[in-house]
């Protein structure tokens, strides 16, 4: 749920917006509404909401005055207004949007997305660089042996980017670029990792989670990886992936 201020001198303007909130945004929950400034920031630095509809042309000061006498500024901002010459300067504030009254139900539910997909691929990259700053207080990486007829060579577990299921064997994708295949079913393969920083996203794919940079949702719902991988996530384990990922 998605926690929003919404900040306007009009009451009537407040009303209406919170009203096509609740009908159209139903992951937004306007936890306050201000109609002065003063007010506002008071309120904007106490609550610390997730999100800020904000109103520019107000007395006392307008919004973006508003915006820089704040001290809490990590949340994803909407101009809202009844003028459209202050573009430019609502894109120097990085606004998600930049809504013209009357707002429009769907230019509305436009901008509430945006907001929900940021969060949420904020989330992620928080919880990515959480999992690579818990592998940097590990013990150095254990080496891990990839057995051939002719030699063993042994790999840091950090090294391996991801593992592919080619039946009884499996492909072992290595930082640079290069690729190993051993005899390992991908099952003993993740056995012999044995490292909890590494996720069978599927049946066929074993990841390396700090080799994660994207997530994406759509087209079938895949992983992107640092070396440009992309790998596929199994329904059954997208959840779970979520849950591990926090988002």
């Amino acid at each position: 749920m998605i926690r929003a201020v919404i900040v306007d001198d009009e009451i009537s303007a407040i009303k209406s917006l919170q009203w096509e909130i609740n009908a159209f945004c139903p992951w937004i929950e306007v936890c306050a509404t201000f109609v002065t400034p003063l007010e506002a920031v008071r309120g904007i630095d106490l609550i610390k909401p997730d999100c800020v509809f904000l109103d520019i042309e107000m007395p006392q000061m307008d919004g973006f005055q508003l915006l820089h006498s704040l001290k809490f500024r990590q949340f994803e901002l909407i101009f809202t207004t009844a003028y459209d010459n202050y573009a430019l300067q609502a894109f120097r504030e990085n606004a998600v949007d930049y809504l013209l009254k009357p707002i429009d139900s769907d230019d509305l539910k436009v901008a509430a997305e945006r907001v929900l997909d940021r969060k949420k691929n904020n989330r992620l990259g928080e919880q990515l660089r959480n999992i690579m700053q818990d592998m940097r207080k590990q013990p150095a990486s254990k080496k891990i042996p990839l057995s051939f007829v002719d030699k063993t060579i042994y790999v840091c577990s950090e090294d391996i980017i991801y593992c592919k299921s080619d039946g009884n064997y499996t492909e072992v994708y290595l930082a640079g670029g290069k690729k190993e295949v051993v005899s390992k079913k991908i099952k003993e393969m993740e056995a012999l990792i044995n490292d909890p920083s590494f996720y069978r996203a599927h049946h066929s794919f074993l990841v390396n989670l700090g080799c994660v940079t994207e997530f994406i949702k759509s087209d079938g719902q895949y992983l992107i990886l640092r070396d440009g991988s992309n790998i596929p996530v199994s329904r059954s384990k997208k959840a779970h992936l979520l849950e591990l990922l926090g988002t």
